[in-house]
């Protein structure tokens, strides 16, 4: 039996996104401040409030402080990457798809268990939502399918879909590790350049501030000038929308770093919440009216 190649990391990013480029899509930067989700991505929250056509495959850190756990778990971090592919309309054959990009990494569904298993997803924040569905290949979450019916409350029509791949998970099904630390991210003549190498220091010290060393009060100050600003931006007679989203994905991470803290009640918490997803909705709103957008709350 032909023995199969085994992908380094960065090789399976390049196969990914050659995959999708070679099925229409466009590859994007990725944003440049730090968010929770691929999902805050400015290319998928505006666009997906749009009827019009696109299709759009970008490589993104995400940051989730409350995943902090020092650099001593063998699964979760604080700092990760995922690969966001968005398309609106959806193919009709957008599962098949996503089944050939695994195969291309050499993920045989002949042989492997790959499973879609219901898993609508949600974000209060951005007031985003819709039906979906995790996959599973062997018992292991390795990707999000979601077709988007809200964004930023506003319903989306015609649905986006969503397709994340969790890059290290991927890689630790392929390369058969238990540990993300031990992954192989690249290969260079006899030399390998393993995760620990690049990420394991800078996930210790990010632990480290989301855990124990943030100044609370300076961060909740921080926190209230980037929604002063997001309001400032947006509420201008001629809206700076993308500057206004930008300064609310910061409130955003600065709010997600208060919750690493613990810093909210249940009731804070929620008013927090409300108060970044009603500006989502306003940048939203003034979105739609500069792009002549009909749009309709959900």
């Amino acid at each position: 039996m032909k023995k199969e190649k085994i992908f380094c990391l960065q090789k399976i990013i390049q196969i990914i996104e050659h995959f999708w480029e070679k099925n229409g899509c466009t590859i994007v930067p990725s944003l440049d401040i730090p968010i929770g989700a691929g999902t805050f991505h400015k290319e998928t929250f505006f666009n997906s409030i749009s009827s019009k056509k696109f299709s759009r495959i970008y490589l993104q850190a995400c940051r989730r402080p409350s995943d902090s756990r020092n650099g001593k778990s063998n699964s979760r971090l604080q700092h990760y990457y995922q690969i966001q592919v968005v398309i609106n309309p959806p193919p009709k054959d957008i599962q098949k798809k996503y089944i050939n990009s695994l195969k291309a990494l050499n993920i045989n569904p002949k042989i492997q268990d790959i499973k879609f298993i219901e898993d609508n997803w949600e974000n209060k924040t951005i007031g985003a939502s819709g039906v979906g569905w995790e996959v599973r290949v062997n018992g292991m979450e390795v990707t999000q399918f979601t077709y988007f019916q809200k964004m930023a409350n506003l319903e989306c029509n015609p649905s986006t879909v969503e397709i994340t791949y969790g890059l290290e998970r991927i890689a630790m099904h392929i390369q058969n590790k238990n540990n993300i630390y031990e992954l192989i991210w690249n290969e260079k003549l006899n030399e390998k350049i393993k995760y620990k190498e690049i990420f394991l220091y800078n996930e210790i010290e990010q632990s480290l501030y989301n855990l124990k060393k943030s100044n609370i009060k300076e961060i909740l100050n921080f926190f209230k000038k980037n929604i002063k600003e997001s309001k400032r931006l947006i509420l201008l007679k001629n809206p700076l929308i993308f500057p206004s989203y930008e300064h609310l994905l910061l409130s955003i991470h600065q709010f997600n770093l208060l919750e690493s803290r613990k810093h909210f009640s249940i009731i804070e918490r929620q008013n927090y919440i409300y108060k970044i997803r009603n500006l989502s909705k306003l940048i939203a709103i003034k979105y739609c009216i500069k792009n002549n957008i009909n749009y309709k709350k959900k």
